[in-house]
């Protein structure tokens, strides 16, 4: 546990004191600010044009600046050499890449917290700013895009050996699950029988965090008509009381069995070095 938490705070320091986290803190506030701007303009409850919008930006964003983050702190260790020096101390996996994640994750969403209260202590002035209940929910939609990303991205920093080996790995991983997946699943199921198609749905959905995160929200704010009736069932298991349950192991799970990749990935490229 003490070197958990020794880890977890060198993360916290280093992750601050980065001029990237800053910069991403500047933008976020910034389109955050902007589609306040746009809700005034024309105020809704629950799912609105806007608030899909904001989500559609937060996907673009979030995953991407996450993936970078996570993937360039480990890759970073590689390059200087404090990789090596793990190797000479009594450091389990667990508590490294733990500490690494939690830190990471804790930077993060401090950042989107700031972002969220700026936004929502001037919408407080207005009076047609987002409800408490939609603010809540695009706040949840970040923080398990983060907690989602940032596993994957130890994953990729495992496997990567440079900050721009990671780099092609990020802009491509991002690129498939955020921009292509649409497209890609489109193609790929049109090609099938149509009973075929909305059990293949439900099982490639799973394997895209983005994906199934974006239903969950949606559902829960009242919009799971835009989703299509592909995902019926996904919004009737939703909106069910043991939904949120299933949805937190879910997302629980999908964490930790990234986090067991990257150590496995860790100790076999070790043991080949």
């Amino acid at each position: 546990m003490n070197h958990f938490t020794t880890i977890m705070k060198r993360e916290l320091r280093i992750g601050f004191r980065n001029p990237w986290a800053y910069s991403f803190l500047a933008l976020f506030v910034i389109f955050m600010l902007s589609m306040l701007l746009i809700h005034q303009q024309g105020y809704s409850s629950g799912y609105s044009g806007v608030t899909g919008m904001l989500m559609n930006l937060t996907l673009y964003l979030l995953p991407l600046i996450t993936l970078m983050l996570g993937a360039f702190s480990i890759t970073g260790e590689k390059e200087d050499g404090s990789a090596a020096l793990l190797y000479t101390y009594r450091l389990s996996m667990t508590s490294w890449l733990g500490g690494k994640y939690i830190g990471l994750l804790l930077v993060l969403i401090s950042i989107v917290t700031i972002g969220y209260s700026v936004t929502g202590i001037i919408s407080s002035f207005t009076a047609s700013g987002f409800t408490a209940s939609v603010y809540a929910l695009l706040f949840i939609f970040a923080v398990l895009l983060i907690a989602a990303f940032l596993a994957i991205a130890m994953v990729i920093g495992a496997i990567a050996s440079t900050r721009w080996q990671a780099l092609t790995y990020v802009i491509g991983i991002w690129f498939f699950f955020i921009i292509g997946w649409s497209p890609i699943m489109i193609a790929l199921l049109g090609q099938l029988p149509y009973l075929w198609i909305k059990p293949l749905l439900t099982i490639m959905t799973f394997f895209n965090p983005a994906e199934w995160i974006r239903v969950y929200i949606i559902a829960t704010l009242g919009g799971g008509t835009i989703v299509g009736p592909e995902y019926y069932q996904w919004i009737t298991w939703i909106t069910h009381p043991s939904g949120h349950i299933a949805f937190t192991l879910l997302t629980i799970v999908y964490v930790l069995g990234s986090l067991a990749l990257a150590g496995w990935l860790w100790k076999r490229g070790r043991y080949r070095g």
